[in-house]
């Protein structure tokens, strides 16, 4: 078991030297009497090849967070850097194709098509974005998570963890800076959730891709390097080298 240990939000670093980082980002949904403050001046770096969690009460502002960093959706306010790059003031054909190039997704819901194999599931990105894929990396990154075996297979002829497999091979093919998971294990049993969340670790320890992944799960949350606590759209704890124990007894003292 890792130990673990509370630890000072941080500043955002330089934005050239961190993965993701995040300057008084604010997130306002409406306007007058009915706006919702999603996001109240978030500031944050994540350093890359890093496995950051983001957890929180429900309405916390999780999902509005992964949305800003990842380009998904436009800050009302302040700066969303990816590798140095300010994404926010990004126009929407260079914003599509930052995430297309730049930016791994992988989603509770596995978002493969039913009547493409294995293979040309983790392929799609590349071509939607007119590039030819290496089939050499194409194996290799099969490879990584397991399923070189399972190349010409479609979702139907495989498990739901397998499936989920391809999910982070599609997100890796592209050599992403960051990889964003969304509740990556929801629609998985204990066991197989396991599994995957000791692959996105694998993706981290042994590739040095940098993973951030909201979940409401504390024993999820363990896999990873430090937890951003979210409450009412602020930043206000991170743990390090987290436990499942010590993640559970946070969230419970932030929902008390």
């Amino acid at each position: 078991m890792r130990k673990h240990a509370t630890a000072v939000i941080d500043a955002p670093a330089g934005a050239g030297t961190a993965a993701i980082a995040l300057r008084g980002v604010t997130k306002v949904y409406g306007r007058g009497d009915e706006a919702v403050h999603a996001l109240r001046g978030v500031d944050l770096a994540i350093r890359p090849g890093s496995f950051t969690a983001v957890m929180g009460p429900s309405g916390s502002g999780k999902s509005t967070f992964l949305h800003c960093a990842a380009g998904l959706d436009r800050p009302t306010g302040g700066q969303v850097f990816l590798a140095g790059t300010d994404i926010a003031g990004l126009s929407e054909t260079k914003l599509t194709e930052l995430r297309r190039t730049r930016v791994g997704f992988v989603f509770q819901a596995f978002n493969l098509v039913g009547s493409l194999t294995a293979e040309q599931n983790v392929t799609l990105p590349l071509r939607l974005a007119g590039t030819r894929p290496d089939k050499k990396w194409v194996r290799e990154v099969l490879g990584r998570v397991g399923l070189a075996q399972r190349a010409g297979h479609r979702p139907a002829q495989l498990s739901g963890g397998q499936q989920q497999r391809v999910a982070i091979a599609r997100a890796l093919v592209t050599r992403p800076d960051v990889l964003f998971a969304d509740e990556p294990t929801g629609a998985l049993d204990t066991k197989t959730g396991r599994e995957v969340l000791g692959l996105l670790r694998e993706v981290v320890d042994t590739f040095g891709h940098t993973v951030v992944m909201v979940t409401h799960d504390p024993v999820a949350a363990s896999y990873a390097d430090r937890v951003l606590f979210l409450a009412d759209g602020r930043l206000v704890d991170t743990l390090e080298n987290p436990s499942a124990e010590a993640v559970a007894d946070r969230m419970i003292h932030m929902e008390g």
